[in-house]
């Protein structure tokens, strides 16, 4: 949840709370502070099975919340609509792959310190090179367990 959309809840609280002449409760902040404590994680994958595996066991399992896009062009129009705690991405994307996304993010200032994972079935120790010379905060090896991803996201997240 972003802060405009917090702040707008904010407002129609203190409006609503105005029209009716009461005191604004602590338990209308609790309700705002309990969605603003969950963490936005985007997911970057081309392969919507992909996708779904993610998206099903970070979102059902650990409680996250989590927003899928295919490519790089999704990946730009979440980043302006959402502030994300996370991204996950593939490194074999569509029209840009996720080496130079990873480059790009990291290179924006609202963005540096914004944890990415990459997701590769390349395995050299040049991939593994290039991805942490992008940014990148850790790499995930496909196939890959879901266990270790809920762990590795937990860890992060947690750090």
């Amino acid at each position: 949840m972003s802060s405009s959309t917090i702040r707008r809840k904010v407002q129609a609280i203190k409006k609503k709370k105005l029209k009716a002449q009461k005191v604004v409760s602590l338990a209308d902040y609790r309700e705002l502070t309990i969605e603003s404590s969950v963490k936005n994680i985007l997911v970057v994958d081309d392969d919507p099975i992909v996708l779904s595996a993610l998206k099903r066991v970070l979102d059902g399992q650990r409680g996250y919340r989590v927003v899928v896009a295919r490519d790089g062009v999704e990946l730009t129009e979440c980043l302006e609509t959402t502030r994300f705690h996370m991204c996950i991405m593939d490194v074999h994307l569509p029209w840009i792959d996720g080496y130079e996304l990873c480059r790009l993010i990291k290179s924006h200032p609202r963005y540096v310190s914004l944890p990415l994972i990459l997701v590769t079935s390349l395995t050299s120790s040049e991939d593994m090179k290039k991805g942490y010379e992008c940014g990148c905060d850790d790499i995930l090896i496909k196939p890959f367990d879901m266990n270790f991803i809920v762990d590795t996201v937990d860890r992060t997240l947690c750090s």
